[in-house]
Parts: C-alpha cells; structure tokens; sequence
C-alpha cells in the first residue's frame, strides 16, 4: 500500500511539474498516440483542449499543424535527432525551437517519443531587428556620404534654373522647360533627404501618447503634403483608448504616412475609416496589451505579389517616388515595438493594420 502511495504520489508530482512548464511538452507511443501534453503547448499551438485528446493520434490532435505533424512522424526513422531546431507554425506564424528524444522502457527499447519546445517569436523579431538596424548603419554611411555630394549639385542646379527662368520672362517654351528642371531638381531632392531618414537611427521620445492624438494630427498634416479632394474620411477612435508609451511625432509620421499613401491609390474619390480599439499582442507566452489602430480605403487594392513587397525598401508602383513611404512606416512601427500587416485585394480597397504595445519591450527600447 505504501509503494502505490509513493507511485501515485510521484505520478501528481509529475503531471504538476509538466503542467506548470513555460516549455511546452508532448509525448506520443510508438505507434502515434498522444500520451502527454501539457497547457502552454496548448497554448503555443492554438488547440482547444479536449478531454480525450490523451489516447488519440498525434495527427488528429495537432490536424492545424501538419508541419508539426511531418517532424514528429520522422522521429523513429532518422539516426541522429535535433538537439536544436526551429519551425515556423502556420498560418500564425509563430516559431518555436524545438527538441526532440526517443523514449525507452527499461530493457532499452523504444516505446515512444517527446517533443520540449518553446515560442521563440520575440526573439526571432528581435534577432531579425538588430539584423535590420546593423544593415541600415552600413547603409546610412554610404548614404549620407552620398547625399552629401548629390544635395549641393541639385542645389546649384536649381538655384541656376531659377536665374534663367528669371531672364526668360518672354520666352513660354523656356519657361516651361525651366519650370521642369526645377521641379525635377526638387523632386530628386526630396529623394535623397527621404534615403536619409530612412537610414537615420530613429531615437524615440517616449511619452505617454494618446494614439487618437496622433491620428488627429496626421490628418491635418496629410492634407499639407497630397491633395485629398473629395475623399472622405471617417474617424473611431474611443475615448476609453489606453495611452502608449510612444513617441506622438513619429506616430504622427506613420499615420501621415499611410494616409497619403491612400489618397494617392483614391486619385480624390472614396472614403477612409480610420479605427481604434484595445487589443492583446499574443507574440510570447504572456502576451501584452495594445492598441490596434486600422485604416481602411476604398482604393483599387493590390495583387498579393505586390502587398508582400510594399514595405521593402525602394519598392514602389508610383511613377514617381522613392519606395520609402511605406518602409518609413515599418521601422517607426518596428521601433515601438508593435506589428504590422495589410490585407488587400485587387478591387477590394486596402485594410492597414497597425498593432502597438501599451508598453514596449523592457519598459522601452530605443533604435
């Protein structure tokens, strides 16, 4: 009696050591049945628990991941196991570094297999950040050097053009093509001071930022840099919105920003719905509190193949322009923290969605 006490003691000890884990943990029999698998793994995969999932095939508990699924299948044929691996879940996109191990009876044969893995999402967004932020220094040497070359010849060319014009008062044909010089210099100016910005380490001052402010403050001055004619546009934005830790003139830019970037696609026509709610970033295990701010237009949309690549740098379908609006807007958004992600069709208009903690990582972390 006393020796089932003790192993029924041990078996408690053990299901609470393996509940309690941040890890998450699953085991399966040799023959593909679930025999273990604790909440936070649950959690990591996104799976309703079920009371009979103990007992079922791997495959039908984990049917959302089949990548998950082809990893496991493979542990009894191959000879050497990962100690440390990653896998990238679908459609979350949630990555986890995993590692897997063969389980033995006492005679040495193989009974089953676990799988330990972890969410390593923050970390693959931070990894790939400082990756970023090390490209762009090297990048924003040699532009900076460049600038500084092109910007006092733009300068004189405009400043030229300008004293002609001045001397060509009689002569429309000369005018006008003083008048293109000059725009075109300014144009190519505006260019090299946009590659300049993009490169510059963004330094934030923090403060706590009401996000409504900031979108009301974009709106005024979108309408100082594009012509909005009769594009309408709608504002919901609650007043029970928390505030941010943030910097309001970067967030004023990013909002400015995606809001030409509408008026523009509109060519003065349709409506823009610009909405504001608190929601949850589920990006580790506790996840954090934000503010997901929407913009919605009723422009034209975008093939996929374009939307994947609208935030990359010096991507753009304009006739003119340098591409970096939008990559603008991914590193103010990469700065605070947050996320972004676009949904878009062709003749379905575009939907903008911009997720920002209430508190960024370590209290806040400067780029």
């Amino acid at each position: 009696m006393a020796r089932r006490s003790a192993v029924e003691a041990d078996d408690t000890f053990f299901r609470h050591m393996v509940g309690g884990m941040r890890n998450g943990v699953l085991a399966f029999t040799r023959d593909g049945r679930l025999t273990l698998i604790n909440d936070e793994a649950y959690t990591i995969f996104d799976v309703a628990q079920q009371p009979e999932d103990l007992g079922r095939p791997v495959a039908e508990v984990l049917q959302a991941h089949p990548e998950v699924v082809r990893v496991l299948h493979t542990v009894f044929e191959v000879h050497h196991l990962p100690n440390r691996a990653e896998l990238r879940l679908r459609p979350s996109g949630r990555v986890i570094g995993y590692t897997l191990a063969l389980v033995r009876d006492d005679s040495g044969r193989v009974i089953g297999a676990s799988m330990f893995f972890k969410d390593l999402t923050r970390v693959e967004q931070l990894e790939e950040r400082e990756r970023l932020r090390d490209r762009l220094a090297a990048l924003g040497e040699m532009a900076a050097a460049i600038a500084h070359e092109v910007k006092n010849p733009l300068a004189g060319i405009e400043v030229m053009a300008g004293l002609l014009r001045r001397k060509t008062v009689e002569s429309p044909e000369a005018q006008k093509v003083l008048a293109d010089i000059i725009n075109e210099a300014k144009m190519a100016n505006k260019i090299v001071q946009e590659v300049l910005e993009f490169v510059r380490p963004i330094r934030l001052q923090v403060d706590r930022t009401a996000v409504s402010e900031a979108v009301r403050s974009a709106v005024q001055l979108a309408d100082t840099k594009v012509k909005r004619g009769d594009i309408y546009v709608e504002m919901q934005m609650p007043e029970t919105l928390p505030q941010i830790h943030g910097d309001p003139h970067q967030l004023t830019q990013l909002f400015t920003n995606l809001l030409t970037n509408a008026y523009e696609a509109m060519e003065g026509r349709g409506r823009v719905t610009i909405s504001a709610s608190a929601t949850r970033m589920e990006d580790g295990a506790a996840g954090r509190d934000a503010v997901l701010v929407e913009f919605a237009d009723e422009g034209p949309g975008m093939p996929s193949d374009v939307a994947d690549r609208v935030f990359s740098p010096f991507f753009t379908t304009k006739a003119q322009g340098s591409g970096l609006g939008l990559a603008i807007v991914r590193k103010i958004v990469d700065a605070h923290d947050g996320s972004i992600d676009m949904q878009t069709a062709p003749g379905r208009g575009t939907k903008v969605r911009v997720t920002l903690p209430v508190v960024g990582i370590d209290g806040f972390v400067n780029s």
